[in-house]
């Protein structure tokens, strides 16, 4: 929901590249642009958490990198939007592993390798939920997210 064209393209370009599936990048960035006008209506709110590790990966271009990580920057302080950030430094219930949402405690949905899962039960629903406020706890929000993301930015510079 908060990536941006070119970072986007670079995902979808390595996903295709390890599924040897066909190039159908630049319907694939316009269609996840398209979902993003969802941010933007009142009423909405995404509650979002992200590892630091994400905000380090180069899995694209140092410029591209450096303007996914301005995008995220630009996000908080929307009022549909809350970016929780989980530093390096924080401490862990568990352990951050594949990504997931849930929406309206009625649907979670998990990313694998291979495919995203769709879960209805509500077992899964609940357990999803229990990781999601599990991790919650360790997120930072805010200014001190912006802390972390900038610090991300930096190491860009410098290296």
């Amino acid at each position: 929901m908060l990536q941006t064209a070119e970072y986007a393209r670079h995902i979808f370009a390595r996903y295709a590249e390890l599924q040897n599936s066909p190039r159908d990048t630049d319907e694939a960035v316009c269609a996840r642009l398209r979902r993003q006008e969802l941010l933007y209506q009142p009423g909405k709110k995404f509650r979002i958490i992200m590892w630091e590790a994400a905000l380090h990966a180069r899995i694209c271009p140092p410029s591209a990198l450096a303007a996914q990580l301005d995008r995220l920057t630009g996000v908080i302080g929307l009022d549909t939007v809350e970016l929780g950030i989980v530093p390096f430094s924080a401490s862990l219930k568990i352990p951050t592993a594949n990504g997931f949402y849930v929406l309206d405690d009625r649907l979670a949905v998990t990313e694998d390798w291979h495919a995203e899962l769709w879960l209805e039960d509500e077992d899964s629903i609940a357990l999803y939920l229990n990781v999601w406020n599990t991790l919650r706890k360790s997120a930072v929000y805010g200014t001190e997210a912006q802390n972390v993301i900038n610090k991300a930015r930096r190491s860009l510079c410098s290296s």
